[in-house]
């Protein structure tokens, strides 16, 4: 049986904090759809004190911003982009379209179609994610998207100049000094400056994760991504230090970041949280580590290794780390996650900075049921169908009407019996005038 060596907070207090989320977004939203741009930028000023005389930055303003972001970091702005173009457009080439003939004549096909359109949220606030401009723009334009709409936010009164370096040279079509639930709100329904988009993608804090749930069905999403989730499995084999920095990396996005420890060795599980003990004080990030290790660390001791599989999958966490002498058994023994990063050679970290695969990945259990963005987000598989052989029709048209009046739907019946009439030798009873 599984025992805790550390346990989170209780999940009411959780739950009641979530709920105060949603009516304060809730709010929000609804004054954005009713005053558009004034209230976007009540809002700026009152959370960011920004409120410039347009939030959108104009293509001079954009190429004064890059030049002023060392030639350094615009190189490994690019290098990173090509990781994540080439794993994207390599996910993009296994999409084949696809058409089959199933009977004579009977055409059926899909095609992955674009979206025309897409709002990219790249947070900011305290830290700059300017590796978000790179999983939500750059995978949009390998998809095929014309419309690439980008928002972020400006830092403490300033431009986040390496965000918007970022944004610009992954393709970014318009960019945005715009943060929050008002970014997402005037990128969803519209306002009188910035143009509505069919789909939102990007992470954020509780507040943009929540307007996204809010909004879904009126635009598409790409996934739920809430605070970031770490979960680590390891066995004796794994250093406690690593552990105890991996679980830390993620710690720090925020204090509702929950950094989980599932281990088959008690030992190792006591030892990792002597260093994070150790190492918390010491970190500059500590005001946001310290309390989500506090209310959201978890040490779990498992009997097993296939035990530590199952708990992990109950889990579902957003990044699983798995630091075993066999690392790739997770692969087999394992569904219900966003991301697995196998091996001390790698960590989640890599996967948020470096590495090409995307970092937008599902939180709060929604690992149950989807992956992560991928290029496959911003596309749609659409079908079409062609007839061409007139027996194949005249025989659909057959079926089709006993079909449909086995569920009483006559009208739907009467289409196929016109195609059994025309081109075979069906017969219009219900027709009056008599002619086929």
């Amino acid at each position: 049986m599984p025992r805790h060596l550390k346990s989170p907070v209780p999940a009411a207090q959780v739950t009641a904090a979530r709920a105060d989320v949603a009516e304060r977004v809730r709010v929000i939203l609804d004054d954005v759809r009713e005053h558009g741009d004034d209230a976007v930028r009540r809002y700026s000023e009152r959370f960011d004190d920004w409120s410039p005389a347009s939030f959108r930055l104009s293509p001079d303003e954009t190429r004064r911003i890059v030049s002023q972001v060392p030639g350094t970091v615009l190189d490994d702005i690019r290098f990173v982009q090509r990781q994540v173009r080439t794993f994207a457009q390599a996910q993009r080439d296994a999409l084949g379209d696809v058409e089959i003939e199933t009977l004579p004549g009977v055409h059926l096909g899909h095609r992955h179609v674009p979206v025309s359109g897409a709002g990219a949220y790249v947070p900011g606030g305290r830290y700059p994610l300017t590796a978000s401009a790179h999983m939500t723009i750059v995978t949009a334009k390998v998809a095929g998207v014309p419309r690439v709409a980008a928002c972020t936010p400006p830092i403490r009164g300033e431009v986040p100049a390496a965000t918007v370096a970022a944004m610009h040279l992954a393709g970014a079509d318009e960019i945005y000094l715009l943060g929050g639930v008002q970014a997402v709100a005037a990128l969803a329904v519209g306002t009188g400056t910035i143009g509505r988009v069919p789909m939102l993608a990007g992470p954020g804090n509780a507040y943009v994760a929540e307007a996204k749930r809010q909004l879904f069905g009126e635009v598409g999403i790409d996934l739920f991504a809430g605070p970031t989730e770490i979960l680590v499995i390891a066995d004796e084999h794994a250093d406690p230090f690593v552990v105890a920095v991996d679980l830390l990396s993620q710690a720090e996005h925020g204090p509702d970041s929950p950094a989980v420890l599932v281990t088959t060795s008690e030992e190792l599980g006591r030892e990792a949280e002597r260093h994070i003990e150790r190492l918390l004080p010491t970190m500059p990030t500590r005001d946001f580590a310290a309390p989500a290790w506090r209310d959201h660390g978890e040490i779990v001791v498992a009997d097993t290794l296939d035990e530590a599989f199952r708990i992990a999958d109950s889990y579902a966490s957003e990044h699983v780390e798995v630091l075993t002498e066999n690392p790739r058994q997770a692969l087999e023994k394992m569904r219900d996650y966003g991301a697995l990063f196998l091996g001390e050679g790698t960590c989640v970290s890599y996967g948020d900075k470096v590495i090409g695969t995307n970092h937008v990945l599902p939180t709060r259990g929604a690992a149950r049921y989807t992956g992560g963005l991928w290029v496959g987000k911003y596309l749609k598989t659409v079908t079409y169908q062609e007839v061409t052989d007139t027996a194949s029709s005249a025989l659909l048209g057959e079926v089709c009407g006993r079909a449909a009046r086995v569920e009483l739907f006559e009208g739907h019946a009467r289409s196929g019996d016109v195609r059994a009439a025309k081109y075979g030798e069906g017969a219009l009873p219900w027709n009056e005038e008599g002619a086929a």
